[in-house]
């Protein structure tokens, strides 16, 4: 087998397709079929499912696909080593983060190519969960995401942006409006307003929920905190936003939730990472994130 194969048959994986992933790899569709069967000659057993709706791994596929990635990111970690020598840093970094932050990301990727135009930089969004598993799994090589703030995982490394209060907020006509905090007992008898399954808010009042035996109702869903916030003004429901939104918004009354629920908004990225430019890309980012912190 060779590198071309490995990196064809990742593709396709992470893709389910072989469309996709021929567009990816920036080659024809048929190309990419043709080296997955060269690989499954190789190897001597069928790695891919192949359906009309959907590609899936055999057995042997899911034994084969750690390896491979790993195969190709020691071939990666490799040419970055040289490039290092050579004075040069070159390559890719790929970036995700959650829809809404206060980070300036726009400005970490602006002064990292100034520094290091040979570095291909894809940015990408998903949920807090989505965008932890890819970080695991090797696809990104650092997250901006949202965890619990007693999370402390072996694997990864974590840089505090924010830690917030996570409070309850209602328009000022609701039923709760008159109160000054929201026990989540009493939250179940109530339409709830919520980021969707995924988010490290919603996460937070999942976990906080399960451990009183609450069982929330949530109405309505959205992407990100100022659309709940406008949909609570509006009446529909109780939102659960941190408290620099419930605070901002001069049309929202806010309860305390209790027990009290705690988010942190984290710069995180793999231990024991040797690629140089997620390496560079990570300090410059710390750096970034040690500002923020003087200037507030």
């Amino acid at each position: 087998m060779d590198l071309r194969q490995l990196e064809y048959f990742v593709a396709v994986v992470e893709e389910r397709s072989f469309t996709r992933a021929a567009a990816r790899e920036r080659v024809a569709q048929p190309a990419v079929s043709a080296q997955i069967r060269r690989l499954e000659r190789t190897v001597g057993q069928p790695l891919l499912h192949r359906t009309s709706r959907e590609i899936g791994l055999t057995q042997a596929g899911w034994a084969l696909l750690p390896h491979a990635r790993a195969a190709l990111a020691a071939v990666r970690d490799g040419r970055a080593a040289v490039d290092e020598i050579a004075g040069v840093v070159s390559g890719e970094v790929a970036i995700g983060t959650v829809t809404s932050h206060p980070f300036d990301i726009a400005r970490l990727l602006a002064d990292f190519h100034a520094h290091h135009p040979a570095v291909e930089i894809a940015l990408t969004t998903a949920t807090s969960d989505e965008l932890l598993v890819e970080l695991r799994d090797g696809r990104l090589d650092a997250v901006i995401a949202s965890v619990a703030v007693d999370d402390d995982p072996p694997d990864l490394n974590f840089a505090m942006i924010t830690e917030e209060v996570i409070e309850a907020a209602v328009a000022s006509g609701h039923p709760l409006a008159g109160r000054k905090s929201l026990r989540l007992s009493d939250l179940a008898s109530h339409p709830v307003i919520s980021l969707p399954s995924g988010t490290g808010l919603r996460s937070r009042l999942q976990d906080a929920c399960a451990g009183a035996g609450v069982v929330p109702r949530i109405a309505f869903e959205a992407t990100s905190p100022q659309e709940l916030a406008e949909l609570a003004v509006h009446g529909l429901g109780v939102a659960i936003l941190p408290q620099s939104m419930t605070r901002a918004h001069p049309q929202l009354q806010t309860l305390r939730i209790v027990p009290a629920l705690r988010g942190r908004l984290v710069w995180a990225w793999r231990r024991g990472v040797n690629d140089p430019a997620a390496r560079l890309i990570c300090e410059r980012a710390l750096q970034m994130i040690g500002e923020r912190r003087l200037v507030s």
